[in-house]
């Protein structure tokens, strides 16, 4: 799929990605993901419904949504690069991830962040009502 909104695309096609600028913004940039291999990054869109943002042909931001399409969705990796923020592209990235076809009718969507609470409020996103029943394992 495709979104265009004047010189900025989304695009789901992740034939078009430039993995050098994720991996960059997620290994060395994102607090989240520190060191983290390129082949680990390319997996991960692989398997996942990825999404980049471009300006022309340059990428400048990145989303993906690890999910079962049918039920679930988690979403991870969400970014555009700090000399493009400022102008809602990250507000319209997010728009156009959760307008997927895929995206449309599942129970439920989470994500975990530590600064963007404001921006995916906007989209319905709070605080899981039940935070007693969620449990992690870390590697």
């Amino acid at each position: 799929m495709q979104w265009t909104k004047g010189p900025y695309r989304v695009t789901t096609d992740t034939g078009e990605f430039q993995f050098d600028v994720i991996h960059r913004y997620l290994s060395e940039v994102a607090y989240w993901s520190p060191g983290v291999a390129r082949e680990k990054v390319e997996r991960a869109a692989r398997h996942s419904l990825a999404f980049g943002l471009f300006e022309r042909d340059a990428q400048i931001g990145y989303a993906r949504m690890i999910t079962d399409c049918a039920t679930f969705a988690y979403l991870a990796d969400v970014f555009v690069l700090p000399e493009h923020q400022g102008r809602g592209l990250g507000t319209w990235l997010l728009e156009c991830v959760l307008s997927h076809e895929d995206l449309q009718d599942l129970r439920r969507m989470m994500l975990v962040t530590s600064d963007a609470h404001g921006l995916y409020a906007k989209f319905g996103f709070s605080p899981p009502a039940h935070p007693e029943r969620m449990m992690e394992k870390m590697a």
